[in-house]
């Protein structure tokens, strides 16, 4: 009953004492890191001396060196180092004695010995390097984990280790350097490389230090994928679409790949609105052979390709010609089907638009609502495409008979909205301001902003703009000549629009106009002009509800037009700073970020 009666005690005795470690330990720790080392040092000499734990006497040892108590540390260390001579913490302690004392020759011995003499164990090196990083010695650490290398005789060893030190200190040139050491043996760090580079990269100068070691690299080792893969990469990140696609051409050829990497990058380059470069990826895919995975599928996005190029600026009438027969090939080659009525939908639209044939765009789009298996969404994008085209045709009620029918049929959804949002652009460009304004009112609480910030510019541009006579009659010019830009007549709407001012030189559009015309302008590839008319009404209406607009989509072709990024970050800048509830400010800070060099993937 006794041993029973002590063994009970002794166990209590040990709770408690674990219970009281637990506290000293938790509270130690937080006046260690809030700085208060009076505090710390008192608790923290109790836990080693009960525990004698190597962790406790590094915090231990670090509170008395920021309390600038030498003697009693260099007491403290003598002592243990006579007790355990082979522990690495007792023997780099002294050596940092040294060093607070100024004894910088003393310190660096210290340091290099214990660096030369480890063993070929990984466990003591990483010990000793994390002993260097405790005390926030990072060089010492590098140094400690590199001179591992060579004493384990393994060029690998502790990659991820010298990654995160060469990361944490952002020394762009090291993590270069050790990523491009370990890719060879270890190309599934390829994402990671990408991830961590574009997180630290600030610069184009940045890209341009890897692109320099990759070549070096590449022209070494020649047969390393994952080397031209980064090299890509860079390319990408640099918006050096051209350069990207030699190299995947290069790449392609040399691994006798599928073309899926390829085609995902044509992807890119088109999304990116790299329309020539798209193409020749394109090009080059359909010339592997229709036995190619991606023949059918790179010829298709080529002509998409052609498409987006031709309708971004001044088209040819020949052009859009090849473009309309290219299309309408796919449909004589596959038949006109579901799989195949993308095809006649841009046909469609090249003829409606560009070839000045509304009324085949229309007999088109009307026998492709009676191909079997189209999916609902598909036909509903047919009839807005065709309600569109009954405009061209002078059919309004036509076409606001097939907008009601979408509107109904995808009530309280994006295509519904953008159905009840065509059909207010109809009543407005009959003038019917009321109607309109009642219609873009309800649709101001869309799901989809795109719809609800064209409806509360519809509203407001009908609203402001209905005060007086003047500025109701020219209203009606201005609709008149958005009628003309929807149909593709840029040059009418550009005199309508400059006759306004004319016929009423006090109304309040201004602002709208400007708009108007910088649209009309960047459409004609006169980037000048579309330019200096965005510049005019970002400097003279900076309250105007376009003036968001005008920042974004001049910053926009600073970036991807006119390639100055510099004054791009500085438009993209002002939208954040002045305009921050608009629906701009995500991608502007987006594109800030990109081009600032910060990681936009996170």
């Amino acid at each position: 009953m006794k041993k029973l009666l002590l063994l009970f005690l002794f166990s209590a005795c040990c709770l408690i004492s674990a219970a009281q470690d637990n506290i000293d330990d938790a509270l130690a720790f937080q006046y260690y890191q809030q700085g208060q080392y009076e505090e710390a040092v008192v608790l923290l000499e109790k836990l080693f001396t009960r525990t004698k734990s190597d962790a406790y006497f590094d915090l231990y040892y670090n509170a008395l060196i920021k309390l600038k108590r030498l003697d009693e540390a260099e007491k403290i260390v003598k002592k243990l180092t006579k007790q355990s001579p082979q522990n690495l913490h007792y023997t780099i302690a002294f050596a940092r004695l040294y060093q607070e004392k100024g004894e910088t020759a003393a310190s660096n011995k210290k340091y290099a010995e214990a660096i030369n003499n480890m063993p070929a164990n990984d466990m003591k090196i990483r010990e000793l390097a994390n002993i260097f990083y405790s005390f926030q010695n990072y060089d010492l650490a590098i140094s400690t984990f590199l001179q591992g290398r060579k004493i384990l005789n393994d060029n690998q060893a502790f990659t991820y280790d010298l990654l995160s030190i060469y990361r944490f200190k952002k020394d762009k040139n090291m993590l270069i350097q050790e990523y491009l050491n370990a890719l060879a043996a270890m190309p599934e760090l390829l994402p990671q490389a990408e991830s961590v580079l574009s997180n630290v990269f600030e610069d184009n100068a940045d890209y341009q230090l890897l692109q320099a070691a990759l070549l070096k690299k590449i022209q070494k080792e020649p047969q390393v994928e994952t080397y031209t893969k980064l090299l890509i990469w860079q390319y990408l990140q640099q918006q050096d679409y051209e350069m990207a696609l030699r190299q995947l051409i290069a790449q392609d050829k040399r691994t006798k790949d599928d073309g899926a990497i390829l085609f995902n990058s044509a992807n890119t380059f088109l999304a990116n609105q790299a329309y020539l470069t798209a193409i020749k990826a394109y090009e080059y895919l359909v010339g592997k052979g229709k036995e190619s995975p991606y023949f059918l599928p790179a010829k298709v996005e080529m002509i998409n390709a052609k498409y987006e190029l031709v309708i971004s600026g001044k088209f040819e009438q020949q052009a859009i010609s090849d473009l309309a027969t290219a299309y309408y090939s796919i449909i004589d080659e596959f038949g006109l089907t579901a799989r195949t009525v993308f095809a006649l939908k841009k046909w469609a639209n090249l003829q409606a638009y560009y070839l000045n044939e509304p009324g085949k765009a229309e007999k088109a789009l009307e026998s492709a609502l009676l191909i079997p298996g189209l999916s609902k969404p598909d036909l509903g994008q047919i009839k807005l495409d065709l309600g569109d085209i009954y405009i061209l045709t002078q059919q309004p009620w036509e076409a606001f008979l097939v907008y009601e029918q979408v509107a109904k049929q995808f009530e309280n959804q994006v295509g519904g909205n953008e159905a009840h949002y065509r059909s207010a652009k109809l009543s407005y460009y009959q003038g019917n301001f009321a109607y309109a304004k009642s219609q873009a009112d309800v649709l101001k609480a869309s799901t989809s902003q795109l719809i609800a910030n064209d409806a509360l510019n519809l509203s407001l541009l009908i609203s402001d703009n209905l005060q007086s006579t003047v500025d109701s009659n020219a209203l009606k010019m201005y609709a008149d000549a958005e009628m003309l830009l929807f149909r593709n007549r840029n040059t009418e709407a550009l005199h309508k629009l400059d006759s306004i001012a004319i016929t009423y030189p006090a109304n309040s559009l201004t602002d709208d106009i400007l708009m108007a015309k910088s649209r009309i302008f960047t459409k004609n590839s006169d980037i000048g002009n579309a330019v200096k008319m965005l510049q005019e009404l970002i400097d003279k209406h900076a309250t105007s509800i376009w003036a968001d607009d005008a920042l974004f989509t001049l910053a926009e072709l600073y970036e991807k037009t006119l390639k100055d990024n510099e004054q791009a970050k500085v438009l993209y800048q002002k939208l954040i700073n002045d305009y921050s509830g608009s629906m701009y400010t995500t991608e502007a800070r987006k594109r800030f970020r990109k081009l600032r060099g910060d990681n936009i993937g996170t």
